[in-house]
């Protein structure tokens, strides 16, 4: 009798034991996971920003060059394509195309000196730099909250876990196609 005490005794102890050890693994799970949660609310925050902020400066800019209404569209067609995207993917790709829409209406803005001089106009370029900047900032915690998460769900015996309760990896928010090229600056036609 003593001994079968002594066996449920020990198969208590495990079985409380492996208990102890699902249910801490599952809440470092669950707790990850939500740092990339909250770290990709964060990117969204930034992007949500930065889409308030363009169409001021598409307006501003309509004053001074209406008859650059290609680039204006393109601008305001990349900044609808990031409002409707889902997935981080998604958004990196409508980030992308907005990032480069926006690159082409700053070329416009060169030839308008009158507009560079305009007081709205270097207040909201002003505004969209430091938007890029937290949203550079945002991106960097974001993919640093997934690279840990993604350790946690691929190393044992978070895997086992990962596979019981469902957690999938996440997807990091990638850079842009050509951000590996250095840009080319051509000085042709700059008089001294």
């Amino acid at each position: 009798m003593r001994r079968s005490l002594g066996s449920l005794a020990i198969i208590a102890i495990i079985v409380i034991v492996l208990a102890a050890m699902l249910i801490t693994s599952y809440n470092s799970m669950v707790a990850k996971e939500e740092d990339v949660d909250q770290a990709y609310a964060q990117v969204e925050n930034q992007l949500q920003r930065r889409m308030d902020l363009i169409p001021n400066l598409v307006n501003t800019v309509k004053g001074f060059a209406s008859h650059e209404k290609e680039v204006l569209k393109n601008v305001s067609d990349a900044r609808a394509k990031l409002a409707g995207a889902g997935s981080p993917q998604e958004q990196a790709e409508a980030n992308d195309e907005l990032s480069g829409a926006l690159s082409r209406l700053l070329v416009v803005v060169e030839n308008y000196p009158q507009l560079k001089a305009d007081a709205n106009f270097r207040q909201l370029m002003d505004e969209l730099a430091g938007t890029e900047n937290r949203l550079a900032v945002a991106r960097q915690d974001y993919n640093a909250q997934v690279a840990a998460y993604n350790k946690k769900v691929k190393r044992f015996p978070g895997s086992l876990m990962a596979g019981i309760f469902g957690f999938d990896e996440k997807e990091y928010f990638k850079a842009e196609a050509g951000a590996k090229e250095a840009p080319k600056v051509d000085f042709e036609g700059v008089q001294e």
